[in-house]
């Protein structure tokens, strides 16, 4: 790096009003039902705040067979399919669903569409999580699509009814163009009414766009599971800069800032903003002399919790909220 070498940091980055709702879910349930809460998956995709919850008494599981009768139940931020849903009813857990109300929106839409007679494609990555609970609200027509490629492969049952959902975190653009080649296939689609694809997704892509040209390289903060963070990293890169996709300060390397001007860094919406003080903590100590915050868009977003976790009395634990 030069003696007058700059961090860029993009705006609004990290932590979205989804992200903050499960992760206060948890340490909600922590604080009034006391440890251990089990939660189905990660609550959200980054290593730091699944660690941070584990310390605190939260046992991440994959299978509700290794919750124990009686047990408290939180749905991850991802969502779950509708036989998810029903065999944690049967077996008695204490359940809350920490789904981020925007997948909830999507979810609603399917099962409202499939009332009328709809067939579904979905855009999405097949194995995500939040994949695999919207396609998991039907038993069957719902067709995954990954690119465009797979557009020309699918073979609904019939094409009169056909409506197009996606996952909300997906690369703004590519969605755009295989959502296109669904429309070119199926010209009588019906898309959503505002698209699937989350407020903050869109905007922390936005604002990567807006800094990546400014920059000579672009740290992006969050885990190689978050399918947003990685998506970040890709919109620097197909703008033509050097872009790179950090879990903590420890993985950045020396040799990527070598000649570098100017740094730019964003985080993930899963990724806390401790860490992206962390990295920029890192990157001055490799000689970075300055830190500049680009104007962005300003979230406002709060979605409300689930009723039964209200900690009420002024004496009344207060979770430490991880930020």
């Amino acid at each position: 790096m030069t003696t007058e070498s700059e961090i860029l940091l993009a705006e609004p980055r990290g932590f979205c009003a989804g992200v903050d709702r499960a992760i206060e879910i948890v340490e909600r349930a922590l604080a009034k039902f006391g440890r251990p809460i089990y939660v189905r998956h990660e609550i959200v995709h980054n290593t730091y705040v699944v660690n941070e919850l584990k310390a605190k008494g939260a046992i991440f599981i994959e299978e509700l067979d290794d919750v124990p009768p009686g047990a408290t139940l939180v749905f991850s931020a991802h969502g779950v399919s509708k036989a998810v849903q029903a065999e944690a009813a049967a077996r008695g857990f204490q359940i809350f669903d920490a789904t981020c109300p925007l997948v909830t929106k999507v979810h609603v839409e399917v099962a409202k569409l499939h009332r009328e007679g709809y067939e579904f494609i979905m855009i999405g990555h097949k194995g995500h999580p939040e994949v695999e609970g919207t396609m998991g609200q039907l038993d069957s027509g719902i067709h995954l699509v990954e690119d465009v490629a797979d557009v020309a492969r699918i073979q609904p049952a019939q094409t009169e009814r056909l409506a197009v959902v996606t996952q909300t975190t997906l690369s703004v653009d590519d969605a755009a163009d295989i959502a296109a080649a669904v429309k070119a296939r199926f010209p009588a689609v019906r898309e959503p009414k505002q698209q699937d694809i989350c407020y903050a997704t869109q905007n922390r892509q936005d604002a990567v766009k807006l800094l990546s040209p400014q920059v000579d390289i672009v740290i992006v903060v969050g885990s190689p599971t978050s399918s947003n963070s990685n998506r970040l990293r890709e919109v620097a890169r197909k703008l033509g800069t050097e872009s790179y996709m950090v879990d903590s300060a420890d993985e950045l390397q020396p040799a990527w800032f070598e000649g570098k001007l100017r740094v730019g860094l964003t985080a993930g919406a899963s990724a806390p903003e401790i860490l992206v003080q962390q990295v920029i903590s890192r990157i001055k100590a490799l000689g970075a002399v300055a830190v500049r915050k680009m104007d962005g868009i300003e979230e406002t977003v709060k979605f409300p919790l689930p009723k039964g976790l209200r900690l009420d009395g002024p004496n009344a634990p207060q979770p430490e909220h991880l930020r």
